[in-house]
């Protein structure tokens, strides 16, 4: 399974950086190849600087190795063996009217003395981070999501929507990071489904994400703004950055496996406000989105 999934993501991250280069036109993705010493390595992709994408990342990794003992305590086990891959994707775009768009697929597989698999799972989902909030861009994203959900079990599109809501929030700001999309976690084989099930779930989702958000893109990254329009999508940027420097998990997972501290990062935008204080104007676009992230909306 390990194989299998690796595999996608290459092709997957291939897949995704040829659509992207194509859309912005002028910048093209740098690409480091790295190697972790305890084991594994990765690709890293990032794009800086174009006439679509202020800083965007798309790197995928696949590390090995003893568990780290922080590690093991946030598990609960002993020292045991692991091996994790996945990819992870941030696009911070320039114009504040296209919304920044996260994604993430990944593996893990936990082995005990003797090399045997002791535990596995996938995880993985995708969301969206608007500064400017259109209606219909919200229904789409979601309406993909859902479509990729149901194509596997109609329950998953409700429930790993209300897992996504619940995990990219700000619990320090009392709001969303963004307007959701799908977060799971811990996929393990039941009875109800199998490794190569679950598998098939997690790359329909990985395989949906153009779908999700280019239309977006397109729709949305020749719309003129104001330089106020600009900072306020600044000082949004600084809540995402709050989110992931002090909730996410899986900047938590790659800064105690020693990961590779530049692809970790990469999420962080490149232009960023703090203001004290700061409220948007009362009957405003931007209070209404503030209003969205405090209060999930059902988009579908």
């Amino acid at each position: 399974m390990k194989s299998q999934f690796y595999q996608y993501i290459q092709t997957l991250q291939d897949t995704i950086t040829a659509r992207l280069e194509a859309i912005d036109g002028q910048a093209v993705f740098k690409e480091d190849v790295w190697k972790r010493p305890e084991g594994g390595g990765g690709r890293t992709r990032v794009i800086e600087n174009g006439a679509v994408f202020e800083k965007g990342g798309v790197n995928i990794s696949g590390v090995h190795g003893a568990l780290p003992t922080a590690m093991q305590q946030y598990f609960k086990v002993g020292e045991v063996d692991f091996f994790a891959c996945g990819l992870s994707l941030v696009l911070h775009p320039k114009n504040p009217m296209v919304p920044t768009v996260h994604a993430n697929w990944r593996y893990f597989e936990m082995y005990d003395a003797d090399g045997e698999i002791v535990d596995s799972w996938f995880g993985g989902g995708q969301d969206l981070t608007p500064y400017y909030l259109f209606d219909e861009d919200a229904r789409h994203f979601h309406t993909i999501c859902k479509t990729a959900c149901d194509a596997h079990d109609p329950s998953f599109y409700t429930t790993y929507k209300e897992k996504c809501d619940a995990y990219f929030y700000n619990a320090h700001r009392g709001e969303g990071r963004g307007i959701g999309g799908l977060f799971f976690d811990y996929c393990k084989q039941t009875d109800a489904m199998s490794m190569e099930q679950w598998y098939a779930f997690v790359t329909t989702v990985g395989d949906s994400f153009l779908e999700a958000y280019v239309p977006i893109v397109e729709k949305r990254k020749d719309m003129p703004y104001t330089p106020a329009q600009r900072d306020w999508q600044e000082v949004r940027r600084g809540r995402y950055v709050e989110f992931n420097l002090v909730h996410d998990k899986g900047t938590l997972f790659g800064l105690k496996t020693n990961g590779r501290i530049e692809s970790i990062l990469m999420s962080l935008p490149p232009y960023v406000q703090w203001k004290y204080d700061h409220h948007p104007a009362p009957n405003s676009a931007e209070e209404k989105l503030i209003a969205v992230l405090k209060q999930p909306v059902d988009w579908v």
